[in-house]
């Protein structure tokens, strides 16, 4: 087989909860034991940070990430989902792995894998452990892929966990309140491990406190003690005044950015208590620096000037808040919003946020999951929200280009494959 055609193979032989939601999500570690087994517990031969959460796990893993490799660290990094090539799952110091080990692993195993039927994230990990030792990093970032306590990165024996914040989300699996779903994201929380917890609430802090104590875990609340002394927004970046390194410039320019900077600030400080070298400029390099170093795309992404284009991958109410507050700020004449959701997300609670002045042009991903354009139509319709439906991303930018002035502002997002499709053809955001 080629690459596309393992690709292909992996996609119809093991279900992909990026495409098909719950029909492909396995409860339990059994698979994921068996697997690690066959494989010879390949996580066990490098150190792990595990980083879970509700919204930025994936901003502070690809930071982490950053700054780890800018000290001279050899990083493994496994996040998910993929925006356009499987491959962006996997990499080391920001290199994707390679076609030519994803085809030979699925060659030389599928015989095995095929007898236990894993899902596709519990093969996807697989690959990605087995990877990372064969490639001798120092360290890897682990990313949860759904939950914690189930899910199945969570074999791994971190030097540190990471919990970024609790919203409401996957509540078919996790629980219809913020108390369940600390729970399930405390599920990380390891004996003698410490952890970060980057926000933290009236219902979910005695959650984790609690948890914590029971496993022997030093726990540090990071907005107890912050490391910013100010921030400003200046030119699309962050400028964060720190109480320790000066100001840092940070790359990644999305308002939730500010609590996400603080969190990795004290995780960059358990680092260094547990025996990493990372001087100052390592953390400014990786701050300033990480889209290019890791790869990372769709946070708060500026795809044109003029017209202002921005995508970003938020999804749910807690990320939804923080990108209507910023569009807020932007000044503009006309907000065209392109926005397409999921089915099982909490739609009528997004819609409700969104604001009223925008003309709407509701879409779908091109992924099975997706919410007809029309059903979303008539939800924010009776809402009060104003536009029009089109079957594919492409063509409701097609349509905006029609409408929209050089003055104006184009937001896409609602959902991480709104933001995949889009970025998979640069004509869909070319507006020369």
């Amino acid at each position: 087989m080629n690459y596309q055609e393992t690709i292909n193979y992996l996609y119809e032989s093991a279900p992909m909860f990026q495409q098909v939601g719950s029909k492909a999500y396995k409860e339990g570690l059994e698979n994921t034991h068996t697997l690690d087994n066959y494989f010879g517990h390949p996580h066990c031969a490098y150190k792990t940070i595990h980083i879970g959460g509700t919204n930025g796990k994936g901003s502070c893993s690809h930071t982490i990430a950053a700054i780890l490799q800018s000290a001279g660290y050899r990083v493994g990094l496994y996040t998910s989902p993929h925006l356009i090539d499987f491959r962006e799952r996997i990499r080391i110091n920001g290199k994707m792995i390679s076609e030519e080990y994803v085809i030979e692993f699925v060659e030389q195993h599928k015989s095995f894998f095929e007898s236990l039927s894993p899902s596709f994230f519990e093969l996807t990990t697989a690959i990605a452990f087995r990877y990372f030792a064969d490639e001798k990093v120092d360290i890897a970032i682990i990313e949860v892929g759904l939950g914690g306590r189930l899910d199945c990165t969570n074999i791994i024996n971190p030097v540190l966990s990471i919990i970024t914040n609790i919203s409401l989300d996957h509540t078919q699996f996790l629980g219809n309140s913020l108390a369940q779903i600390a729970i399930e994201k405390a599920g990380i929380i390891k004996s003698n491990v410490p952890v970060i917890i980057g926000e933290n609430n009236i219902e979910t802090k005695p959650i984790f406190k609690e948890i914590a104590k029971k496993k022997g875990a030093s726990i540090v609340f990071a907005e107890d003690s912050s490391h910013l002394k100010s921030c400003d927004s200046k030119k699309k970046s962050w400028f964060f005044e720190t109480k320790k390194y000066g100001e840092i410039k940070g790359e990644l320019a999305g308002l939730c950015q500010i609590k996400n900077a603080n969190t990795i600030l004290h995780a960059i400080e358990v680092l260094k208590e547990c025996g990493f070298s990372i001087d100052t400029q390592a953390i400014k390099t990786g701050f300033e620096s990480v889209c290019k170093l890791t790869g990372l795309m769709g946070r708060w992404q500026k795809l044109s000037s003029s017209p202002l284009l921005i995508c970003d991958t938020g999804h749910n109410k807690g990320g939804i808040e923080y990108i209507v507050q910023q569009l807020a700020n932007l000044n503009y004449t006309t907000l065209h919003f392109v926005i397409g959701m999921v089915n099982d997300k909490d739609i009528d609670s997004v819609l409700d946020l969104l604001p009223k002045d925008a003309i709407y042009y509701f879409t779908k991903a091109s992924i099975s999951r997706a919410l007809n354009e029309n059903e979303l139509m008539h939800k924010a319709l009776n809402k009060g929200l104003k536009g029009s439906s089109f079957a594919t991303v492409t063509e409701a930018m097609n349509a905006v280009k029609k409408e929209c002035l050089p003055e104006d502002t184009i937001f896409v997002g609602g959902s991480t494959f709104i933001v995949a499709d889009l970025l998979s053809d640069s004509n869909t955001f070319n507006f020369d």
